[in-house]
């Protein structure tokens, strides 16, 4: 891959990398004002609990993708990164402007997904 495109893909990468910062933080404060609020009623505390579980959720989601964009911006500094993390084969460039993070062939995803290769 030239250079001029991995630079593109180390730009969309840290956009990417910086939204998802600022979603979490932003998810733990809601968490935390979610904690704060004092609760009336058991409706109100289901409420309330029915929120902390979304967001906690919502968090998880979030961080998860964080970690797939922190790996894909160690494996572009290492001169990896348009590799199957698996089998070595050179991605797709179609599948890496979709997703830029993705570190698996469209092959070894699918067997990923079937459960045949972890």
């Amino acid at each position: 891959m030239d250079r001029k495109r991995l630079e593109q893909f180390q730009k969309k990468l840290a956009q990417k990398q910086q939204e998802l910062m600022q979603a979490v933080a932003r998810i733990e404060q809601d968490g935390r004002a979610a904690d704060e609020e004092a609760t009336q009623d058991i409706a109100d505390k289901a409420t309330n609990s029915y929120t902390k579980e979304f967001l906690f959720h919502q968090s998880n989601t979030e961080r998860s993708q964080l970690q797939l964009v922190n790996s894909a911006l160690v494996r572009l500094r290492e001169g990896s990164f348009g590799e199957c993390t698996n089998c070595g084969e050179e991605l797709n460039l179609k599948r890496l402007e979709a997703v830029p993070w993705a570190g698996l062939c469209i092959a070894c995803q699918e067997k990923v997904e079937q459960g045949v290769v972890a």
